[in-house]
């Protein structure tokens, strides 16, 4: 969920950067746990973050359940069918055709139009064909020694072996096909046997499937008939001749992060979000700190470690010009370890100096000549917490860094950092002191989690003044302005301002709707901007109502994505609670609604007049699109609803559970009533994809076991006949398995790493969002493996969503644990 850094590659300029309406934003940009919120803000997760961790933790635990038990189900039947087998040949005698047993299949979902016992199709009607299981192995049997004089042509994939993928492919058990071989004097066909190193894919030409494994399971894909003859496994498909462009990115990143906002000279602000700056994005990975150099163009940007597809991402530090957005120096890559928790320029030299704090466990302080990427010196600063890191602005060789319990004061001499430690004295010592800035005549002046600010004397580690109970509750960030108004902002979402001689001039008090107040910057003229734990970055006076000036769109993983069907709008939501309604252009929330549970899913209704959103607790609504009122209130099990999906007719909605089922409802009066046609049953995992056809007449299925099911949903009913399906032409393509797509799957893909698909509405793109934080565009239909994209990076957690608008100008992702919501330009 990894690529060495390259300074040529990644430092490239980004054209047409945009401008943020009404504030002067310019934006062209491109994990880590959220952090808490309380005094700390440190490296713990809320109560509710590890809840919803557990709760993730669980469920992917019983889905290793449901895998094991499919396998074991499926060596049962193979054992049963091999008994059966040996019974029947002993009975008649040795044939020339014996199927052989070590390429039984492994449950397949289609063979040949006959279904092996199972599940019932649906709750409205039973399966057809109740023979016993004697008389489907037999028939299973006659029609895997026909198919052996097929001829099917075979390409191999090469994987990089892991222990988790070798642990996989030990728990999925068999490894058979769908087909079986026949000897012959002439010939000696056989399907591929899935090994440890590779993954094969083959085609079946007189039959006219491809199939490929995935964790040692077969998945068959039949083509088109007008496809068999012409299609070639062998043939290269093109790149798309469109691309994607950055146009905007939603969200701020402010629950976990400090002092990461800035108002330049040019009128734009920067700040970061995902593992993009506002204004740049050449970073690999989540951006934790930024500092802005005294030139007010120089900007330095550190980000923690990750992963890739490809390997291991360092962390390191990023220094880059704000104008012309060029890479100037990379450094610290090998150095830093996990990531880069603060940074600060120095201000009395020219800005030469650069201090890093790492996040490792004794959190290394080192110092930077960044002109000349020389580590000049490194000390272990603390092994607690750390939260902010700063140069004197009159001495260049002194250095502030604060964290958990305490305030040291470092001393740049000869190659070395020299340690004084701040004395509380008399004062009772905070729990955190959590932030430090300057007055003019060169006191420090910090912050600390017990509410109260002190003034430490100039060359000196001890208090000279004390202000008890500024804030109630913790004192997350301190501004000194131009005018030597000291203004300070914490959990309490009060903004003081306070004159030189600390006595209080006026307090300020942010909507809860915002949240506590995270940092302070100075912005033009007599303005202020604020970023807060909640994601919004709000501007203001000190004197006045403070307006949000950006927004999060989805704080929390596995938020749900939707687009309008005809107007350039969309709706986000997600753990957070919150669903959102956005304006593709103008870049601005329409509504926002509080739920009362998290959400997972959500689709338009073909009209655009509804949008129904799906919950993790089994229950779904659905809301107005032009009043967020509620229309309804349905519930459908008690597990998370994965996948919502209307019929392209609009009077059919399918629902996704991760209990298995696929629930089929009818839908009038313009998706405002709804009527319960029953529950589609076949699947022996949860359900992930769905897509109708064109006609509403039939919807396919993909599972957590890399099945492929198709429905007739309006009797609930399961179609196994390869005839009836392979010629259907499907509205939507958002599932990750079938013909058409079978192409995106990388090379070494263990079945999870893609979490996202979905076509462009004129069918000539397919947009895909995996688990390296990358978003890939292909060309449609993508049906030969190995196909080429484009790969785009910008969120540094998984991609959890892609989805085309409406027209095709735009294609929206949403990051995992990132919190961002990106808007792509198609080009």
């Amino acid at each position: 969920m990894t690529r060495s850094v390259r300074r040529e590659s990644e430092g490239a300029v980004l054209s047409g950067r945009i401008r943020k309406l009404s504030c002067g934003l310019r934006s062209t940009p491109q994990m880590y746990e959220p952090r808490d919120d309380s005094a700390s803000a440190a490296s713990s997760m809320e109560v509710t973050d590890r809840v919803a961790s557990l709760e993730q933790r669980v469920q992917m635990q019983e889905d290793e359940i449901q895998l094991l038990k499919s396998a074991l189900a499926d060596v049962v039947r193979r054992l049963n069918l091999s008994e059966e087998q040996h019974t029947l040949g002993a009975r008649r005698g040795p044939t020339k055709a014996r199927p052989m047993i070590a390429t039984l299949p492994l449950r397949p979902t289609v063979n040949n139009g006959t279904v092996l016992p199972k599940k019932s199709g649906g709750t409205l009607t039973s399966p057809s064909g109740t023979g016993s299981r004697k008389d489907a192995s037999l028939s299973g049997n006659r029609s895997t020694v026909r198919r052996a004089n097929s001829n099917e042509h075979m390409g191999t994939l090469t994987r990089r072996d892991s222990g988790e993928s070798k642990g996989n492919r030990t728990r999925a058990g068999s490894t058979g096909s769908n087909s079986s071989g026949k000897r012959s004097d002439s010939t000696k066909q056989r399907d591929p046997v899935f090994n440890a190193g590779t993954r094969r894919v083959t085609h079946c030409k007189e039959e006219g499937y491809v199939k490929m494994f995935l964790k040692g399971r077969p998945v068959t894909m039949f083509m088109p008939r007008d496809l068999v003859e012409p299609y070639c496994l062998e043939a290269r498909a093109d790149l798309p001749s469109s691309k994607l462009k950055l146009d905007w990115v939603y969200g701020y990143r402010g629950r976990d992060c400090r002092s990461n906002l800035y108002l330049l000279p040019t009128g734009e602000t920067v700040y970061f979000i995902a593992s993009v700056v506002v204004l740049y994005n050449g970073h690999t990975d989540d951006i934790k700190c930024l500092a802005v150099h005294p030139d007010k163009i120089t900007i330095a940007t550190g980000q923690v470690a990750g992963t890739s597809c490809d390997g291991k991402l360092p962390p390191h530090v990023r220094v880059w010009d704000s104008v012309s957005l060029n890479t100037l120096h990379v450094l610290g890559t090998g150095f830093f370890d996990r990531g880069v928790a603060c940074l600060a320029f120095s201000k009395s030299n020219g800005g030469n100096t650069l201090c890093v704090v790492d996040d490792s466990n004794d959190h290394v302080l080192s110092a930077w000549d960044w002109q000349r990427e020389d580590r000049l010196a490194d000390v272990k600063c603390s092994n607690e917490s750390m939260f902010a890191a700063d140069f004197h602005p009159t001495d260049s060789h002194v250095i502030i860094t604060c964290g958990k319990s305490h305030l040291h004061f470092w001393a740049l001499e000869k190659g070395l950092l020299v340690k004084k430690q701040g004395l509380f004295e008399k004062q009772e010592k905070p729990k955190f002191v959590i932030c430090v800035t300057f007055a003019e005549n060169g006191d420090a002046i910090t912050g600390d989690s017990s509410g109260n600010i002190l003034v430490w004397g100039k060359g000196t580690n001890r208090i000279s003044q004390a202000l008890q109970g500024a804030h109630e509750g913790s004192i997350f960030a301190l501004c000194m302005l131009r005018n030597g108004t000291l203004v300070s902002g914490g959990k309490d979402r009060r903004l003081v301002s306070w004159n030189s001689g600390y006595q209080q001039i006026q307090s300020v008090e942010v909507p809860e709707l915002f949240g506590p107040i995270r940092t302070i910057a100075e912005g033009r003229g007599e303005s202020v901007l604020i970023g807060t734990t909640k994601n919004f970055v709000l501007q203001g006076s000190l004197d006045g109502e403070f307006t949000p000036i950006t927004q999060v769109a989805i704080l929390m993983s596995y938020g749900a994505l939707a687009v309008h069907p005809c107007k350039p709008i969309f709706l986000s939501c997600g753990y957070d609670k919150q669903v959102s309604l956005w304006e593709s252009r103008t870049h601005q929330p329409i509504w926002t609604k509080h739920m009362d549970e998290s959400a997972q899913s959500a689709c338009f209704h073909p009209s655009g007049a509804v949008v129904a959103v799906g919950t993790h607790t089994g229950r779904w609504l659905v809301l107005d699109t032009d009043s967020k009122d509620l229309v309804t209130v349905h519930t459908d099990g008690n597990e998370q609803l994965s996948v919502m999906c209307y019929g392209p007719d609009g009077n059919f909605l399918a629902i996704g559970s991760h209990d298995n089922y696929i629930y089929i409802y009818a839908v009038a009066e313009n998706g405002r009533k709804y009527g319960r046609v029953g529950k589609c049953s076949g699947h022996s995992s949860f359900i992930t994809h769905l897509d109708w056809s064109v006609d509403s007449q039939y919807l396919v299925s993909n599972s957590g076991d890399y099945e492929i099911l198709y429905w007739i949903p309006s009797v609930c009913k399961q179609v196994v006949s390869v005839e009836t399906t392979r010629d259907i032409i499907w509205a939507t393509n958002t599932c990750s398995l079938g013909f058409e797509v079978f192409g995106l799957w990388p090379d070494g893909s263990d079945g999870t790493d893609i979490n996202a698909v979905c076509s462009s509405n004129e069918k000539s793109l397919l947009a895909t969002g995996d688990d390296f934080g990358k978003v890939h565009l292909f060309s449609f239909p993508c049906s030969q493996f190995r196909a080429p994209s484009h790969a785009y990076g910008g969120h540094s957690s998984h991609v959890t969503n892609v989805n085309f608008l409406y027209d095709d100008s735009f294609l929206v992702s949403t990051g995992g644990k990132d919190m961002s919501v990106m808007q792509w330009r198609i080009v």
